[in-house]
């Protein structure tokens, strides 16, 4: 078979391994199930130009085994879906014709929209599992596995996805490879192709020409396959501040309060071994643009994390006991975030959903404690799964140490991370929607992913810098019992100032702060306690 052969004859080690792991995905299903009951839907675009390169040589080589085969296989006898829309592009319909016809499809054509289709299709034909082309990455990508059952709502069916853990740079790879070929829009600079009305050419393809008309490179020339998507229309993402507030008014935005926390990662912390001086660091920059730090805390990362960073024999070993087995040659695939402890996933997941950020800090890396971004994917319900472009980061940092296929390192929140890139960064600061990831081991490089993440706020809806607080600090020899009435008073008096208290040592004098973002306010209390008491008994420090 032609594609097996290519596969078999390229130096991409990467590549070799995803086709296989495909494949095995492919033959597991057509054990499973009988071909009467697997259908595969094909769109024309080239993630299921792929699956289909892909089927037929898991076909082939599955009847192979099977002795069912002297070698040649000349028909595709599985169900192919295609779901006609009128909004497809002409040259989307022209290839997934001339791709049926090339290779013997038995084409269903299905006119209506894709569940009531299904619906139909599935009502009449003992369809049991759909083979797609979804990978990381897609919007309907989020938590499946390459064999998951049909979301609440929908016909009941297997939804098998053989390219799962394919990235754009795989897929590429794999068409180049086996020469076959695909619809003509991605040589004109399309990525990711969706309907005439939300598709256009991939402004980072286009080519500098003195002639009036705009030109584009082929879409595999595309360096970063995490903006694929750059070509497809996007709808406004109103900023953290502006879903707030309910308004879009700059003024009454910048005055407002957004509300950050800050979790540090580490029982070192909590054993008292070492001491968190990024925390005190972090509050205080946090403060420095006008937000509040609603609380910070310091969280576990539990010993039972280490399965995190198991091998596939290595968790084999251990879970031998257990009553469900795995063969050796399974894709290893698992949700590893699933069986930690959770003490970060807790704490993120409370925290998230009452503060407009979290700051995270701590247990970034390839060490059995390293657990925050498992933590973090448990919150959100997402999973792991590789990021191609934060394993290349990766790659240039740590070359040689870098070993295998697989980079765990490099396994971020699926569907929700995005990367901040910053030329003063080795590597980007990870964000999870509203959650900040720093790398940061001491003050020092805290200090330069801070100014980086600060920098970037130009970026709209991603870290508002607000009105900034101003503060006021005055000394006295009262006693507490002196001043707690009064105190109290002043603060139902003035709700919008943070009035705190705090001696430096049991003898030493009161401290007063008061704390906003008015200073006339901040004014008129300093007056108004002032009054309460006799003239010199308040001195300003500064």
């Amino acid at each position: 078979m032609e594609i097996d052969k290519a596969i078999g004859e390229s130096d991409d080690r990467r590549l070799k391994t995803k086709y296989n792991n495909a494949i095995y995905v492919i033959k597991r299903a057509l054990a499973l199930y009988s071909i009467e009951e697997v259908a595969f839907s094909f769109n024309g675009g080239k993630d299921s130009t792929v699956l289909l390169h892909l089927l037929r040589a898991g076909y082939f080589l599955h009847k192979m085994e099977q002795k069912c085969s002297n070698g040649g296989l000349t028909s595709f006898p599985i169900r192919t879906i295609y779901f006609e829309n009128s909004s497809a592009f002409p040259e989307i319909n022209s290839f997934t014709y001339d791709t049926a016809s090339s290779y013997g499809l038995q084409l269903d054509i299905i006119s209506s929209d894709f569940k009531s289709g299904l619906e139909k299709l599935l009502k009449a034909n003992p369809i049991r599992a759909i083979f797609l082309g979804v990978r990381i990455g897609d919007p309907t990508a989020v938590g499946q596995e390459q064999f998951s059952p049909s979301s609440p709502g929908w016909p009941p069916f297997m939804r098998v996805n053989p390219i799962l853990d394919w990235s754009y740079r795989d897929v590429w790879a794999f068409i180049l490879t086996c020469k076959v070929q695909y619809c003509s829009l991605y040589d004109q600079g399309y990525t990711s192709i969706g309907s005439i009305h939300d598709t256009v050419p991939n402004a980072l393809l286009s080519i500098s020409d003195s002639s009036c008309k705009e030109k584009f490179k082929p879409a595999y020339l595309l360096s970063d396959g995490r903006l694929e998507r750059a070509g497809r229309a996007k709808k406004f993402s109103p900023s953290i501040a502006t879903v707030r507030n309910g308004s879009g008014d700059v003024d009454s935005h910048k005055s407002s309060v957004l509300v950050a926390s800050a979790i540090a990662v580490g029982e070192e912390i909590l054993f008292g071994t070492v001491e968190d001086q990024l925390g005190l660091s972090l509050c205080r920059k946090i403060h420095s643009i006008g937000w509040s730090v609603s609380q910070t805390i310091v969280v576990r990362n539990d010993v039972s994390c280490l399965l995190l960073k198991l091998s596939q024999n290595a968790f084999l070993a251990e879970f031998k006991h257990l009553s469900f087995s795995f063969s050796l040659e399974t894709p290893f695939f698992v949700d590893l975030s699933l069986y930690q402890k959770d003490s970060v996933a807790e704490e993120v997941e409370r925290r998230k959903s009452t503060n407009d950020m979290v700051f995270i800090y701590g247990g970034v890396g390839p060490l059995h404690s390293d657990v925050t971004l498992a933590g973090v994917a448990k919150a959100f319900g997402v999973r792991l799964a590789p990021d191609e472009e934060f394993e290349e980061y990766l790659r240039h940092l740590i070359s040689d140490h870098c070993t295998g296929d697989r980079n765990e390192m490099a396994l971020l929140p699926e569907g929700i991370t995005e990367l901040l890139h910053h030329e003063k960064l080795v590597v980007p600061l990870i964000k999870c929607q509203n959650v900040i990831i720093f790398t940061a081991t001491n003050a020092t490089e805290l200090d330069k992913e801070w100014d980086c993440l600060i920098e970037l706020t130009r970026s709209p809806g991603l870290l508002s810098t607000m009105v900034p607080y101003v503060s006021k600090h005055l000394q006295t020899n009262l006693s507490d019992v002196e001043t707690a009435q009064p105190l109290s008073k002043l603060c139902l008096e003035f709700p919008d100032l943070n009035i705190g208290c705090y001696r430096k040592s049991r003898k030493g004098p009161l401290l007063i702060s008061f704390e906003g973002k008015d200073q006339t306010q901040i004014e008129s209390a300093v007056e108004s306690l002032c009054k309460k008491f006799h003239p010199g008994t308040f001195s300003e420090i500064h």
